[in-house]
């Protein structure tokens, strides 16, 4: 049976700013990360996004999402001179909510879409208007759709997002939907009693949920703030693993396959879940720091950096199991919130060579909650943003798709 990862919690000393220096108990022991972290503000959008990818002439790509009659376009952001170049877009005849982005081996892109049950766009950067602007979707029938990853056989991975089952599906080069595996959920709906009870527990974020705190309990008033997301971002490392990140639970699991593509990881240990959910002992590592995980990116050296969306952090899960905080923003010298930025609500971490970028959607939800402060919504007609890290990155990106 194999272990589940047991973490050390690091000190963490922050300076003005955000800026962050990492000290441990064996500080030589430390990876080669930037010791004095800083994020700047890339660019800044009309629509709210969430997905991020890139290409190998420096150039990143995200989608916005909008409501009818708008379509969702489909930006190239040039790092050298920012500004947002269309060169493409989606339909939405009730709301695209597009969220995973990437490129496969010849230079499409693929665009997570939530809506409308659950599509998957394929897009061509410069190919004809009908590529360019897709009627037709690659993939239907993968409801909650959120991260992306290309496997070696270029086959397509996604999860089921904030549907909360835990679904993971591949996707093959023809388009056919299957679903793989489960990540465990946090609770299902056996043995309900009036419509309470079930197997799990309840994560709850605040807001949008409200907890009644008194010298002697804690009851929940509402349950609106329910974190069920557990199959969110998706990526693949070189040894063929496949990473996914549980946003409810703060953890990241890894599904092992065997020669001819199929799962080989434990399923079916707890009958109250569908056979094919995974046994609780491929977690990878699991962490209060890796709360709110939303999005994952691998470096060359196999460390996995995270966008903890709840806490307004970057954190990286080294190649050895421990999980260091690089970065948080700093709570506001007056309100004592940390929602002023410059990381509002994080998502999706790109790492393009020796660069670092993430998107922000400015939820109202936890650390970043009231979204109405930072740089996004007083800005006025802005939706969201990205941010870079402005330190150089000693280890480069692992490149994508994985070969």
């Amino acid at each position: 049976m194999k272990a589940i990862v047991v973490t050390a919690v690091l000190a963490v000393a922050v300076g003005a700013g955000g800026r962050a220096a990492i000290g441990t108990d064996d500080d030589d022991d430390r990876p080669p990360f930037p010791r004095h972290v800083s994020f700047k503000t890339l660019i800044r959008t009309p629509f709210a996004i969430e997905g991020l990818t890139g290409d190998d002439a420096g150039n990143l790509y995200t989608t916005g999402r909008g409501s009818p009659p708008t379509r969702c376009p489909v930006w190239r952001i040039h790092l050298a001179s920012p500004t947002l170049d269309p060169v493409g877009s989606i339909p939405n005849p009730t709301g695209c909510n597009p969220s995973g982005i990437t490129f496969d081996r010849d230079g499409n892109l693929y665009i997570a879409d939530a809506a409308s049950g659950g599509v998957i766009w394929k897009v061509v950067p410069g190919g004809r208007p009908s590529e360019r602007d897709p009627v037709a979707p690659f993939a239907t029938g993968v409801p909650g759709t959120n991260g992306l990853a290309f496997d070696r056989d270029g086959n397509l991975w996604t999860g089921d997002g904030t549907t909360g089952q835990g679904r993971v599906w591949k996707i093959t080069p023809a388009g056919e939907v299957s679903e793989e595996f489960r990540i465990q959920p946090m609770a299902n709906e056996v043995n309900l009693e009036a419509g309470v009870g079930g197997v799990g527990r309840d994560v709850r974020d605040l807001p949008p949920g409200t907890i009644a705190v008194t010298a002697t309990s804690r009851n929940a008033a509402n349950t609106a703030g329910s974190q069920p997301l557990v199959a969110n971002g998706v990526a693949f490392n070189r040894r063929r693993d496949l990473l996914v990140a549980d946003t409810a639970r703060g953890a990241i699991w890894r599904v092992e396959f065997d020669d001819e593509g199929k799962v080989k990881s434990r399923m079916g240990c707890d009958t109250t879940f569908t056979p094919n959910t995974l046994c609780l002992e491929n977690v990878l590592v699991a962490h209060p720091l890796l709360e709110g995980t939303d999005g994952i990116a691998l470096d060359q050296a196999g460390n996995i950096w995270n966008a903890a969306n709840e806490r307004n952090a970057i954190v990286v899960v080294t190649r050895s199991g421990r999980v260091i905080e690089l970065f948080r923003s700093d709570p506001d010298p007056v309100t004592h919130l940390r929602n002023t930025g410059p990381l509002e609500f994080p998502t999706s971490p790109f790492l393009m060579g020796h660069k670092l970028c993430v998107a922000n959607s400015d939820g109202n939800r936890r650390d970043n909650s009231p979204s109405t402060a930072g740089e996004v919504k007083p800005a006025g007609p802005d939706r969201a943003k990205i941010s870079c890290l402005e330190q150089a990155l000693a280890i480069p990106g692992l490149p994508l798709p994985v070969r």
